[in-house]
């Protein structure tokens, strides 16, 4: 799931999907026209524009409309607040220098994976790919829980081994490690693909003419990677701006922008300067997903022409694998590391006090937390079909049918990922607390934000897909008489069916893991895991919490493997897709038989 939903978002993996050339007034009304012939593509299309406005613009809209109001009307009062008041000042630069800091060192933690597993004959190459991937699948707590273990005031190294009885974790350094070994599996998935698309032949060529490997990989490697570099750089700051688990549970004195707009309205019960520190977020995420997306994906580092190569050998010297290897097993043991930390804390009487093993903590967990665990899969088994299947419906839409505000739906469908999480969640409470769209405090509103916060990854994962699949199948379909919505789920849902998958599980995972999208909207009745475990880090109840974390991986892993086998059950894998003649040649021999 990791390697197909993050390698979704990767620049040029998928190429420009427009048209390239401005549609004429006269083929835009015959597209109009072919859409009014066909109920079900209109209705469909129809639909997807209600829901996307309601659920993404709407809610983006009210968050700016609250932070330029007031009782009066409209004002720049907290806008020049933001602005020139210090504090705000200092939490805005410091999110910009951790974003920055924790986009460099992810960076290039990530290049060290990838080029490693990519480049090289270096051994064990598949089990680092699974290590590097694995905190993209596991609860957002897990690397702040175990720094804490391991080096908070009760810290097995720091008290433990090192006798440091005032150790202070939290904090910028703190944050720094937490946030890095979080998001390096992202900057990985995108440097992954750009090496390995690389010709073998560029290097040997140079090779051959006598540049040492370190000349090589300067002015060869380097620079024809420097593409998903700069991605890497911009999707994990993105990452980073949009944190508020770790710098919630971690960060100390170092305040964030999103940490402080949910303590704003939250705790201060302000929801006007709330919304235009969520403003003050989004700034700065959405330039850098705009400058990833389009500025990135004009830029050409090719280097496969098509022509037949020779399969040359990898990098095998050992002054250069065995560095790689050693720096590979020194993150691939943290990652140990801190995942151990967290499954003995979660077995342990008191983390620091008494190490004897006890299973009241996972009694604790079934018991008084067995509803927040069940509403958490139940409303993430929900929003993830939902979510997989409107993300195909989006994708077929944008990529294979023609219509007016064909490229308003794509733009407002991809919204979300640029969004951070506590700035969705706002916009849901401003929008869905009054009538007629009263939602706060029910099931809806967090399948919807579940939902509409994942469906991005399942839209990209659609369109590479489809983009792959040559559009004379549909019009074999539609010349046989077939209309759009037969042939979609007959012939194009069956040829998406890793797409399907890869939407579907990041979908449920991320609806498990949430924690900023939804901390302010939910309810009594429907609680969550996420937001019970950092209740109970605000309880220093830490062996508790990592007995959540424990449960709720291994709820991950168990449904991973189970929507796996239902996808594989409902939509059977085919060899390859079916020509354009087989297909036209079975719908025309069923319409015989009819």
């Amino acid at each position: 799931m990791s390697s197909v939903a993050v390698s979704a978002l990767e620049p040029g993996i998928a190429p420009d999907r427009s048209p390239g050339k401005k549609v004429s007034s006269k083929t835009g009304m015959k597209s109009l026209n072919r859409l009014v012939r066909q109920p079900i593509l209109l209705i469909t299309v129809l639909s997807v524009f209600v829901l996307l406005f309601i659920f993404v613009v709407l809610p983006m809209f009210n968050v700016i409309k609250i932070a330029f109001s007031d009782e009066n009307g409209f004002t720049w009062d907290y806008l020049i607040k933001g602005l020139s008041k210090p504090v705000y000042q200092r939490t805005f630069l410091r999110s910009i220098i951790l974003g920055v800091i924790v986009a460099f060192t992810s960076t290039a933690v990530g290049y060290l994976f990838a080029f490693a597993t990519t480049r090289t004959e270096m051994k064990g190459k598949k089990f680092f790919n699974i290590m590097a991937t694995l905190p993209i699948i596991s609860p957002p707590f897990v690397v702040s829980l175990s720094i804490i273990f391991l080096f908070g005031r009760q810290g097995l190294i720091t008290r433990g081994l090192l006798g440091i009885k005032d150790a202070n974790v939290y904090g910028l350094p703190g944050l720094v490690v937490v946030q890095t070994m979080s998001f390096f599996p992202v900057a990985y998935m995108t440097l992954r693909g750009i090496l390995m698309s690389l010709d073998d032949s560029v290097e040997d060529a140079a090779f051959s003419m006598g540049a040492s490997r370190g000349r090589i990989f300067r002015t060869v490697t380097l620079p024809l990677t420097m593409p998903g570099i700069i991605s890497a750089l911009l999707l994990v700051f993105i990452q980073s701006m949009e944190d508020f688990s770790n710098p919630a549970v971690i960060g100390g004195g170092f305040s964030t922008l999103s940490v402080d707009a949910y303590r704003i309205i939250n705790g201060m019960n302000d929801m006007n300067m709330g919304c235009m520190l969520a403003i003050m977020l989004l700034a700065p995420t959405v330039c850098a997903y705009l400058l990833q997306k389009y500025w990135m994906r004009k830029k050409s580092f090719v280097t496969v022409s098509g022509k037949p190569t020779q399969a040359r050998r990898k990098l095998h010297e050992k002054h250069i694998v065995y560095p790689l290897f050693a720096g590979c097993c020194f993150f691939t043991g943290v990652i140990i590391l801190l995942y151990g930390t967290v499954l003995m804390g979660a077995f342990v009487q008191t983390w620091g006090v008494n190490y004897v093993l006890t299973l009241k903590h996972f009694s604790y967990v079934l018991t008084l937390g067995a509803g927040v665990i069940k509403n958490s899969v139940i409303l993430a088994a929900v929003a993830a079909p939902i979510g997989g299947f409107l993300g195909m419906v989006i994708a077929y839409l944008t990529v294979r049918q023609r219509f007016p505000g064909r490229r308003l739906m794509e733009i407002a469908s991809m919204l979300m990922f640029a969004i951070p999480g506590i700035v969705s969640c706002i916009g849901y409470v401003a929008t869905f607390n009054t009538k007629p769209l009263l939602l706060t405090g029910t099931a809806v509103i967090l399948v919807a934000t579940f939902t509409f916060r994942n469906i991005p990854v399942a839209i990209e994962s659609g369109t590479s897909t489809l983009l792959q699949i040559d559009t004379s199948i549909d019009e074999a379909a539609t010349i046989s008489g077939a209309g759009t919505w037969y042939s979609f789920r007959t012939i194009t849902l069956p040829m998406l069916r890793n797409a399907f998958l890869s939407g579907l599980t990041y979908s449920f995972v991320r609806a498990m893991t949430a924690v900023s999208a939804v901390i302010l909207l939910i309810s009594p009745h429907w609680n969550l895991a996420t937001t019970k475990v950092f209740a109970l880090f605000e309880a220093s109840q830490f062996s508790d919490a990592a007995a959540y974390v424990v449960i709720m991986i291994v709820i991950i892993l168990a449904a991973m493997g189970i929507i796996n086998l239902l996808v594989n059950l409902l939509l059977k894998p085919r060899a390859k897709a079916p020509s354009a003649e087989a297909v036209e040649a079975a719908l025309q021999a069923q319409g015989s038989s009819k």
